[in-house]
């Protein structure tokens, strides 16, 4: 496999909470995953990237056992998922919680409903404490109560992206796994929800794998990111790992009209619009 040369990065002393090794993943004749290698460490947020079409989703789906892998591994929580019972799968499925695209909210059911729907598939609970929950996970996305009623024809993009945050925190997961979160989203929204999501793992102690094409969100939000490329990581670390590697995809991505600037003290930059006259 063939990485760029970056500076030292520093890695928590700690064991991955996911582990990918020698990962194969493919559809027909096209090869999407290319013998691939990541680890998500506890207690971080992960940002991934790479380019449209290159299969940033589909690592995401590989991991949540949506789409089959030809070969390699996948550890999470310590366990082999291919050595799993059944039982023993739905039991680390609950560990989990997935935003995926677009929110993918039932459209048939209010919010209140779709929050409902995994504690109801996995947990035996009265009506009352359905209730309650759902209230607790509507406050903590920051919805107000009246949104719990809704459909989601009737809330804004906004709305159903935290509508559906707060169902894939329905189980109190360790994990989250959310895929283009603020795609769709104004540059306004789209900042409150990295702060919402900054928020979250700093006070429920979440991981968070986050596939993205937000250079906001790798600057603001994401303590590590891995870029993917020709079916590998062909880099990861900090974001000045990011800035500092030469490989002309990341240069092209990092260095862009978009790109942001490290300045002295570690802090991030915006680059100065020129005035115009």
């Amino acid at each position: 496999m063939t990485e760029q040369s970056l500076p030292p990065v520093s890695v928590p002393s700690r064991d991955p909470i996911i582990r990918v090794r020698d990962l194969v993943v493919g559809f027909g004749d096209k090869i999407v995953m290319k013998g691939l290698d990541l680890d998500i460490y506890r207690g971080e947020i992960l940002g991934f990237v790479g380019p449209s079409g290159q299969g940033k989703s589909v690592l995401t789906r590989t991991i949540l056992g949506l789409v089959p892998k030809r070969s390699g591994t996948i550890e999470v929580f310590g366990e082999d998922v291919d050595g799993l019972t059944i039982s023993q799968r739905r039991r680390i499925e609950q560990r989990w919680g997935v935003l995926f695209q677009q929110g993918a909210l039932f459209s048939a059911l209010t919010v209140k409903q779709n929050i409902q729907m995994p504690m109801r598939e996995h947990l035996n609970l009265s009506e009352r404490l359905l209730d309650e929950f759902a209230r607790l996970k509507i406050e903590m996305v920051g919805l107000k109560p009246d949104a719990a009623d809704k459909l989601p024809s009737e809330l804004s993009g906004g709305m159903i992206k935290r509508a559906a945050l707060a169902r894939s925190l329905a189980l109190d997961p360790e994990v989250l796994f959310l895929d283009e979160p603020t795609s769709g989203l104004d540059p306004i929204g789209a900042g409150e929800f990295d702060e919402l999501v900054a928020t979250l793992k700093q006070t429920l102690g979440l991981t968070v794998f986050m596939v993205t094409h937000d250079l906001d969100s790798l600057y603001t939000a994401c303590d590590r990111i891995a870029a993917l490329g020709d079916g590998q990581i062909i880099a990861q670390g900090p974001i000045e790992a990011m800035l500092a590697s030469n490989h002309p995809w990341l240069r092209s991505y990092f260095h862009g009209k978009r790109a942001r600037a490290i300045v002295p003290g570690g802090k991030v930059q915006a680059p100065k619009v020129p005035a115009h006259a």
